[in-house]
């Protein structure tokens, strides 16, 4: 029951994080300034809806592949609390007037346009690449479950790298707040993921 406890308080701390986002957050603590297209606040929001779409992609997968009662859970409230982040950030790409996508490389706005080759349709720090994705949804019981925990601590690491930016760069108090958020429970269940790795006799990819 333990990780239940902990897996329902790291979902409900990145909703609290997100709050009652309302449509007076377009220059909430910027000085009533909409963000401009090339900014920190746009990239982020552009780049993270994508991070994060791929982390709703990989956990239903899981959900199909394994009765695990733990993985299962964890897998649903990663899939419901990026999903709700995500259609945040779309919804202040949409109230900004700021397009959804860039002819820029992802992660441009942290001056590492470069940094991931895009190869096999991993785009940014962290994302599965398609061939993993697929694996992901050939692979069941036990071995799925111990190959989604890498992935996701994986994944994880890359959003929280990316939140981390935001909290440095975004200018949006909001969006800040919602970017440290993500830090904060993404960081938790990283942790939790360890543990669960190593109840079943695996851990981490190096």
């Amino acid at each position: 029951m333990r990780h239940v406890g902990l897996i329902a308080g790291a979902a409900a701390a990145a909703l609290v994080a997100a709050g009652a986002i309302t449509y007076a957050v377009a220059g909430d603590d910027g000085g009533g300034r909409t963000p401009s297209a090339e900014s920190a606040d746009a990239g982020f929001a552009r780049d993270m809806a994508v991070h994060h779409q791929q982390a709703v992609e990989m956990s239903y997968i899981v959900r199909d592949r394994t009765k695990d009662e733990a993985v299962r859970r964890l897998a649903y409230n990663i899939a419901q609390t990026q999903a709700n982040q995500r259609g945040m950030l779309l919804g202040w790409l949409d109230l900004w007037g700021l397009p959804k996508v860039s002819s820029k490389p992802p992660m441009t706005w942290m001056d590492m346009g470069g940094m991931a080759s895009g190869k096999d349709g991993a785009l940014m720090p962290g994302m599965a690449t398609d061939s993993e994705m697929k694996k992901l949804g050939e692979l069941s019981g036990k071995q799925a479950e111990v190959f989604y925990l890498r992935l996701m601590t994986d994944h994880h690491q890359g959003g929280v790298h990316m939140a981390e930016g935001c909290v440095d760069r975004c200018t949006v108090g909001v969006e800040k707040r919602l970017a440290q958020g993500m830090v904060d429970a993404q960081q938790s269940e990283i942790s939790l993921m360890a543990d669960m790795l190593k109840e079943r006799g695996a851990a981490p990819r190096a």
